[in-house]
């Protein structure tokens, strides 16, 4: 099976890319190399700490979709679009009814991933969509390369 990365521009030619993965833990870590790749060949980013924020964003919400929104036999869909001063990492997932929150600190074993995602991003939201939700974050970036 072939899969491509859908690569669109919306109505102030920004670009965004677009891609379904698997929802297994293989589909969460390609999700990850997905936004490296993607962003490095935009000319935009080329590794450094804006990257590796934007991979880490991408890398929890992928997880999350995979552990808490897994539908058997859906996937879930990363959209990355690039911003003027940051890049929406938007992960999209089957189950409506598992919202994320962040936890406090040292409130049990489960929840710190959306508060390092809170932390890496400029605003954070849940949307919600006919079937499903999508989680998004604003990771902020140099302000237009």
């Amino acid at each position: 099976m072939t899969v491509t990365t859908q690569q669109e521009t919306d109505s102030t030619g920004l670009p965004t890319f677009v891609r379904r993965f698997t929802a297994t833990a293989r589909g969460a870590q390609l999700a990850r190399h997905f936004a490296t790749v993607e962003l490095a060949d935009s000319g935009r980013f080329e590794g450094g700490e804006e990257a590796d924020a934007i991979a880490l964003v991408v890398a929890e919400l992928a997880s999350n979709a995979v552990r808490h929104g897994n539908v058997r036999g859906r996937q879930f869909e990363v959209r990355l679009t690039c911003m003027p001063e940051a890049v929406r990492v938007a992960v999209s997932d089957a189950r409506g009814d598992r919202q994320p929150c962040a936890q406090p600190a040292g409130d049990g074993e489960g929840g710190h991933g959306m508060r390092l995602v809170a932390s890496l991003a400029t605003a954070w939201g849940v949307d919600r969509r006919d079937v499903g939700k999508t989680v998004w974050a604003d990771v902020p970036c140099g302000g237009g390369r």
